[in-house]
């Protein structure tokens, strides 16, 4: 049996992002789980009357990104969040194309917690969340059958 270790100690000024495009699909997925059928996501003449015009998706699927970012790049495989605190700043539509980002603010020497600054931001420039995220980030061994 080989065991594998996949806890990396993050470092002060460390990076990583993500990017995926929203699409209508993804409403429907997170409607599915979550419950939320806001008409702003769905009805297209209420989403017009609105201060935001068209069809917004939902917030989880937005902040969705970072929750990828964080468990599968930085601080990465085991992490859990411990604490957030988002603004969103601007709404997404379908078929806009987000990018996760998080930088390691701090990192406990003593434990594996991590802080984290966030960010997520439209293909055109805006940045549409903004935030902090405390991490914990369990050591995964992985036994290999034979």
């Amino acid at each position: 049996m080989t065991n594998t270790s996949t806890r990396r100690t993050p470092v002060v000024g460390q990076t990583a992002e993500l990017s995926r495009t929203v699409g209508d699909n993804d409403i429907a997925l997170f409607t599915e789980i979550s419950g939320d059928r806001n008409p702003l996501h769905y009805d297209r003449a209420a989403a017009e009357a609105s201060r935001f015009g068209e069809i917004v998706v939902q917030g989880g699927i937005t902040s969705a990104i970072l929750n990828a970012v964080v468990a599968e790049e930085l601080p990465g495989p085991g992490t859990v969040f411990l604490n957030v605190n988002w603004a969103f700043k601007a709404p997404v539509r379908p078929g806009d194309t987000i990018t996760g980002r998080v930088e390691v603010t701090a990192a406990r020497e003593d434990k594996p917690i991590t802080e984290l600054a966030c960010t997520v931001t439209r293909d055109d420039g805006t940045v549409v969340l903004d935030g902090t995220a405390v991490c914990y980030t369990m050591t995964l061994d992985h036994g290999a059958q034979q």
